[in-house]
């Protein structure tokens, strides 16, 4: 009976501290990927910045250089905000990390 609570502890405990943010972060990603308008500026999956010019349906068009446009699926733009926002998180390490500038490697 003992291994039993120990069992249903660490699922607990597994359930607050993994599974329950990942839910959060995804649901809060989708709700970012709903909202897109155009002028915004985003940073793809890939790790390409640029300026919404136009949305239609789930497919994005995207400037990434004065006159080159490129389309991009809705589910591949990994932030939205400020250039200076996006800057910040594509900065920062996905494994929580503090960042590590290129002189101190």
């Amino acid at each position: 009976m003992g291994y039993v609570i120990v069992l249903v502890a660490l699922f607990a405990l597994m359930w607050l501290l993994l599974i329950r943010p990942q839910r959060r972060r995804a649901a809060e990603q989708a709700q970012m990927q709903d909202h897109l308008r155009a002028g915004e500026e985003i940073l793809t999956a890939g790790g390409i910045h640029g300026t919404i010019k136009a949305i239609e349906g789930d497919i994005v068009h995207v400037e990434i250089a004065p006159g080159t446009l490129v389309r991009v699926d809705r589910r591949a733009v990994a932030a939205a905000g400020s250039a200076e926002e996006l800057d910040e998180v594509e900065a920062k390490p996905q494994d929580g990390s503090e960042p590590v500038s290129p002189n101190e490697s």
